[in-house]
């Protein structure tokens, strides 16, 4: 027998090495690595906006580190303020019902009702419209700072100079350096990672001046598609009221048409808030000071509770993101000769920042997080996915877990639309709201890849936490979404096999519902969903389901012509047609999302990611669809497209200074493409069930020095 002895500092090593599955022998400077991608603004740029938030709570900044300029940014990367609870509803005057936004679809001799987009007649379009606008996501306040010039007047975005800011995402604090007419001012602005505050420390000798305040404006919410929070119109449809106002602290109440929230406001020093006009109040501090410090803290809850000051809330946020960033999985490209590994390491570090502050709530977030609205405030939860996977592969599955338990909430509601439609379990919503509630949608409604989503959450939930009790916790979920999706199925007795449509739309959203059948990724995720389902009941040591059985093997095969995948069998010109090799090439998920199932044939797969690869219109792609094509071209082992793919040259895949994924001028951020490429390079890094190649989805020529250590495989 030989003896192996170890020193301390030998064994601290060596459980590292273990504990964090890494496949180098050195640990990475986190904070290094972290810093290196400290953001740096010098200018007024509506699309470099910065934020800080928690998850729960995000609060979006220009260049004074502040809201001050929200009508500059309104077409940019918006100065929001929003939480997850901040939600306000229309009053529904005309009485409509959610029944009158049904539109049935014969499906198998039955007709069934799906919630649409109607245009008429004009009661079904109003019910439809207020149905799509309540309830919304709210715009809770704008705090920014009143800059007043020599001659009286207040500042205008012109007259900021000199303008020095920066992000470190290692510590959550946007520090902002500026002159107003050659007076300097600082500004330090940090969230609290626990409570709904923001908190700022100004200093300048434009507060001794009198010509510095503090500036807070309540928006109206406007019930468009997106909300960017600079209503300042229709003044008498909301109240802004005054509760308390202390020598240091007040109170403030905003009541909208069905919500109704609190701003509690702290200061340092002496000073006077005021209403300047309706919806506008200013804090102006005592002409004896040159810092000054104020918190705000919104909630949907009255009380007296004054938050804390500025040096409190830093050190909450200091503590809170080092703890952050030292959890978890890195990775670290120092050494690559690639001249992108940079690059993707910026990306890579800045999505980490902005996932954590956007989408790591109680509820799945809304495309756009909170900083602006899309599609009225509303998640997608076919986009939930994207939103929340990677927080499991990197490591930090109470951050998906927040999330995934909102659907216990939301499931007797998803039982409700499964029963009026006719089929078992559960038919997870695919826009909705906090409450579960569906919205309308032409789309939306006849979208089914969100139903497995859920197995695939619990599935890692379980990784991360093989026991009993996460399989106890989550079982009704998992099971009764596989009845749904096992109802859903329909057997054909002339083919023999079951069939998937028609009546849904894949999430390559270029098919119409009433003809299209068997798309190949849903075949694909139905098989994995039903037998990880089974799998469940075998480990709580139930019975097989024969349903379910029997669905999966008689599942139609994946529709196969001229040697590669059809995006849906019911398409065969999928690749010839123009219009169908434009929105997501989601054929491509089919061994990128999801590992290998028996209805797959590797090698008519890899013929579709060449043909796909080749062919395919790029520019008319979103976020999500470069990470999603290097997940299939890692598992297909093609790693230099993998790194090609996320790095590919189109708009859809900027990554802008600040870290958000622009797509257009309508969604100038968009998180599940952060989300996906966060989960793209875990599965490069760590790669998944079986695979034994270390870092596979990164090329062996030598250019790419890959480090990292954390991750989790991929199923």
């Amino acid at each position: 027998m030989i003896k192996i002895t170890l020193n301390a500092k030998q064994l601290v090593f060596w459980l590292c090495l273990i504990t964090t599955n890494t496949v180098t022998f050195a640990q990475i400077n986190r904070q290094a690595l972290v810093t290196r991608h400290t953001v740096h603004v010098s200018k007024i740029d509506s699309l470099s906006s910065l934020s800080v938030g928690n998850g729960r709570f995000a609060f979006t900044v220009d260049a004074t580190g502040l809201q001050s300029f929200p009508n500059e940014y309104a077409k940019g990367v918006p100065l929001g303020t929003q939480s997850e609870w901040g939600w306000d509803s229309y009053k529904n005057e005309g009485k409509y019902k959610i029944e009158e936004a049904y539109k049935y679809y014969d499906q198998y001799g039955r007709k069934i009702p799906y919630v649409v987009q109607l245009n008429e007649p004009q009661r079904a379009k109003e019910a439809t419209n207020y149905f799509r606008q309540s309830v919304h996501r709210l715009q809770l306040g704008n705090i920014g700072l009143d800059l007043s010039m020599a001659n009286g007047k207040l500042a205008t975005a012109s007259d900021i100079k000199n303008i020095k800011q920066e992000l470190n995402p290692w510590t959550g604090e946007i520090k902002s350096n500026f002159t107003i007419e050659g007076i300097p001012v600082e500004v330090l602005t940090v969230s609290h990672q626990d409570q709904d505050i923001i908190s700022t420390k100004i200093k300048s000798d434009l507060i001794k001046l009198g010509r510095l305040k503090v500036r807070l404006r309540f928006p109206n919410p406007t019930g468009d598609w997106a909300d960017v929070g600079n209503n300042w119109a229709d003044e008498e449809q909301h109240q802004s009221t005054i509760l308390t106002n202390q020598l240091n602290a007040a109170v403030i109440k905003h009541q909208l048409d069905s919500a109704y929230y609190f701003t509690n406001l702290s200061w340092s020093g002496k000073a006077n808030l005021l209403e300047k006009q309706k919806h506008y109040f200013t804090i102006t501090p005592n002409k004896g000071l040159n810092t000054f410090e104020v918190s705000c803290l919104f909630t949907d809850k009255q009380t007296a509770i004054k938050p804390p000051l500025f040096t409190a809330v830093q050190i909450n946020s200091l503590t809170k993101w080092k703890a952050f960033w030292q959890s978890g999985a890195a990775v670290d490209f120092i050494g690559s000769s690639d001249k992108r590994a940079f690059e993707l390491e910026r990306r890579i570090i800045l999505s980490q920042y902005l996932t954590k502050i956007q989408c790591a709530g109680n509820y799945p977030p809304q495309e756009t997080g909170l900083t602006y609205n899309s599609w009225f405030g509303k998640p997608h939860l076919e986009m939930h996915w994207w939103h929340g996977v990677h927080f499991a592969l990197w490591g930090r599955p109470e951050l998906l877990t927040s999330s995934v338990d909102w659907y216990f909430k939301v499931k007797s509601k998803a039982a409700a639309i499964a029963s009026v439609q006719g089929f078992d379990g559960v038919r997870w919503q695919k826009m909705t709201d906090n409450n579960g509630n569906e919205s309308p949608s032409s789309i939306g409604a006849m979208l089914i890849w969100q139903q497995p989503h859920i197995i695939t959450f619990t599935e890692l939930e379980y990784r991360a936490n093989p026991n009993k009790q996460i399989l106890e916790k989550y079982k009704d979920l998992v099971f009764s979404t596989a009845d749904f999706m096992a109802s859903f199925a329909h057997y054909d007795s002339v083919k023999k096999h079951y069939i998937l449509g028609p009546g849904l739309i894949p999430a390559q959203e270029r098919f119409k519902a009433e003809a299209t059948f068997n798309p190949t990724y849903e075949l694909a995720y139905w098989e994995w969903a039903l037998k990880t389902a089974q799998q469940w009941r075998l480990r709580l040591g139930l019975p097989r389901n024969k349903k379910w059985d029997d669905v999966v093997a008689n599942l139609s095969p994946l529709p196969v012509q001229n040697g590669v995948y059809l995006a849906t069998e019911s398409a065969p010109d999928s690749y010839t047609n123009p219009e169908f090799k434009t929105d997501h090439p989601s054929v491509l998920g089919t061994f990128g999302m999801l590992p290998t199932t028996d209805l797959l044939d590797k090698s008519v797969m890899k013929k579709t990611f060449d043909l796909v690869w080749k062919t395919w219109s790029w520019e008319d792609t979103w976020g999500w669809d470069f990470p999603m094509t290097a997940m299939s071209a890692a598992r297909l082992g093609l790693p230099e497209k993998a790194v090609d793919a996320l790095l590919m040259d189109i708009k859809t895949n900027t990554y802008l200074i600040n870290g958000h994924n622009y797509q257009d001028d309508r969604l100038r951020i968009y998180l599940p493409g952060n989300g996906g490429l966060l989960t793209a390079v875990a599965m490069m890094c760590a790669g998944w069930d079986g695979n034994t190649i270390q870092n596979p989805g990164f090329p062996k020529d030598g250019t790419w020095k890959v480090k990292w250590e954390g991750f989790k495989k991929m199923m």
